[in-house]
């Protein structure tokens, strides 16, 4: 029997070359001129899929959709047409990738923020296909699950009884393709909610999509300094808020 893969390779030496715009707010963005740009996979309007020019994860193939010309641009603000534009373009092109089989499993996520373990400001997502690890096998189904505050076209937002990580994590899952638009008003209105009423202290979220036996959830994660007793113990915690999280969505965006 083979064993299962589990661990991915960062090349440190790539790692090393990488503009940084996060914490170095004097730095080029490399997404801001399109003309320099090589690698371009897909486009449509001003939205890009490129491969990454920093590829740091061995056996993996790395991309990097482009969301916006406006560096200072965040989907929590984007207007409803180039939101949705935006969702379906990057669900459209994670899907093509999984179904082009040449990868165990294909991760579609995006940061925004110091503390969400992006490197670049510019608004972006990223699609990598991984070769030999398959990420479902660390997704335990009832994380992208929990109490449901709002369903909407099929869609339902909940927030997770048994979170990955822990304290606060937003569900959003998508039961019909032909409904993106609902997943992505969910997601705008969860990007608005942790940057604005969530925590004074949230400035940083990161979205996981997950494709697991044919359902595609979305998850939406305020980000913090990552409590100790998960990265030493890998024990999730619940927060005592997310009653009163709950009520503040329903209250203020209508749910």
């Amino acid at each position: 029997m083979t064993a299962r893969h589990t661990h991915l390779v960062f090349d440190s030496k790539i790692g090393g070359t990488k503009p940084v715009t996060v914490v170095d707010v004097g730095h080029k963005c490399p997404f801001c001129n399109r003309d320099e740009l090589t690698g371009i996979i897909a486009a449509d309007g001003p939205l890009l899929l490129i491969a990454n020019k920093y590829p740091v994860l061995q056996e993996t193939y790395q991309t990097v959709l482009i969301e916006t010309e406006d560096c200072a641009g965040e989907l929590s603000l984007y207007p409803k047409d180039h939101l949705y534009r935006l969702v379906r373009f990057g669900i459209r092109n994670w899907l093509d990738m999984i179904a082009g089989g040449e990868f165990t499993s294909v991760l579609f996520f995006k940061n925004h923020g110091p503390n969400s373990g992006g490197t670049i400001c510019h608004p972006h997502m990223q699609i990598v296909g991984l070769r030999h690890i398959d990420y479902t096998a660390n997704i335990p189904p009832d994380s992208l699950a929990g109490s449901v505050i709002s369903s909407n076209g099929g869609v339902t937002l909940s927030i997770a009884d048994k979170p990955l990580i822990g304290f606060v994590e937003l569900n959003v899952r998508l039961n019909d393709l032909s409904q993106i638009d609902y997943m992505a008003d969910y997601l705008q209105i969860c990007s608005h909610y942790l940057l604005n009423h969530f925590n004074r202290y949230c400035n940083s979220y990161n979205i996981f999509f997950y494709n697991i036996n044919g359902q595609i959830t979305a998850k939406v994660m305020p980000r913090f300094v990552t409590s100790p007793i998960f990265v030493g113990y890998a024990i999730p915690q619940l927060s005592t808020r997310i009653p009163a999280v709950v009520a503040d969505l329903k209250k203020l965006y209508g749910l």
